[in-house]
């Protein structure tokens, strides 16, 4: 093991990069969704409620590497617009990623005291600023461990997108077993990815005292 890591480091250490990468821009992106399509779900327009209902119940019902051939493919299928596999590999799993993080801000705003939205009513806030300046941030607060968990989550989930040849972590492992045909690629491939999350849980869980002690 230790002489495949030596001579294919670079590559899963290039590897670790796009994977920390991918993983980073897509719950940046997937909360950024995940804001929007919560309030489309709580929308008082009944067809704008089911669509957002329908977008996070097909995205969370379905294969995650099933989307991604869907999003990476069907765009030069159906259009003739060539995605590079990194830019699929990100549409795929941020959009995927983002119907669990509405769901998650859907309980982090149900977790805030109704008394919030009465009072910012009180002081004459409209709806929407009311959940702009009084319910998102104490929402946001209280939802920061779960979309940590999310991120470990997305971390081990983009192993996927090695399928379509972006080269995370698991694209150097491939490479490396194609060229020796040893397992033992595979191994250093689960040591880094468990590096990775366990290294990320740690500092969830001290992240997760400290706010905690400021409340």
């Amino acid at each position: 093991m230790l002489a495949l890591w030596n001579k294919y480091h670079m590559l899963y250490i290039r590897g670790v990069g796009y994977t920390v990468v991918l993983s980073l821009i897509s719950l940046i992106i997937s909360v950024l969704l995940g804001v929007v399509i919560n309030r489309l779900k709580e929308s008082k327009i009944k067809i704008v409620s089911y669509l957002a209902t329908a977008y996070i119940e097909l995205l969370r019902g379905t294969p995650l590497f099933v989307q991604m051939y869907i999003f990476y493919f069907g765009p030069t299928l159906l259009f003739e617009i060539d995605l590079s596999p990194f830019v699929g590999g990100l549409i795929a799993v941020s959009l995927n990623s983002s119907a669990y993080v509405a769901e998650i801000i859907r309980g982090g705003i149900q977790s805030v005291d109704p008394g919030q939205t009465e009072a910012g009513r009180s002081l004459g806030l409209t709806e929407s600023q009311t959940m702009m300046k009084i319910i998102y941030p104490q929402a946001m607060k209280n939802i920061l461990p779960s979309l940590g968990n999310e991120f470990i989550s997305l971390i081990k989930e983009t192993a996927i997108v090695s399928s379509i040849g972006v080269t995370d972590i698991m694209y150097g492992a491939k490479t490396a077993v194609a060229a020796t045909y040893k397992v033992s690629g595979y191994m250093i491939a689960a040591g880094l990815y468990f590096v990775l999350t366990f290294t990320l849980s740690k500092i969830l869980k001290v992240f997760e005292r400290s706010l905690q002690h400021d409340s």
